[in-house]
């Protein structure tokens, strides 16, 4: 059975940090892509952030989160994390990590691109 697992959420202070880890079980992700996106109340899920293990680690970011958050990977490739830092109260939202099993014809910025999800965790960034 194959699972996203996401850790690190809470609640911080304007300008603050966390950092988000979602760990891989029941299969290897070690040659797709990796993502996170979030979810705000009463807004579409939006892409944040992914990694491509195909391509040798290379990443992409929303502009919004560019310069502020980091994303990156175990050696295992088991284990995705987002380094959030200054964040802001627009950040607040539930955090899911993603992951595909295939790049082929894919892009990394579209929900429908990924094939599996973790259950999600909550961030909230307090003015």
């Amino acid at each position: 059975q194959v699972q996203l697992v996401e850790s690190g959420g809470g609640l911080v202070q304007a300008g603050g940090s966390l950092r988000l880890s979602c760990a891989a079980s029941g299969r290897t992700f070690s040659r797709y892509r990796m993502g996170w996106f979030r979810q705000a109340p009463g807004k579409e899920r939006e892409f944040v952030a992914a990694v491509s293990w195909r391509t040798g680690g290379s990443t992409l970011y929303a502009d919004s989160v560019k310069g502020r958050f980091t994303i990156s990977g175990d050696n295992a490739k088991t284990t995705v994390y987002l380094q959030m830092s200054s964040l802001e109260p627009e950040d607040t939202a539930v955090y899911y990590c993603a992951a595909q099993t295939s790049t082929y014809g894919r892009g990394w910025m579209k929900d429908y691109e990924y094939d599996y999800w973790g259950q999600g965790t909550q961030v909230t960034v307090s003015s």
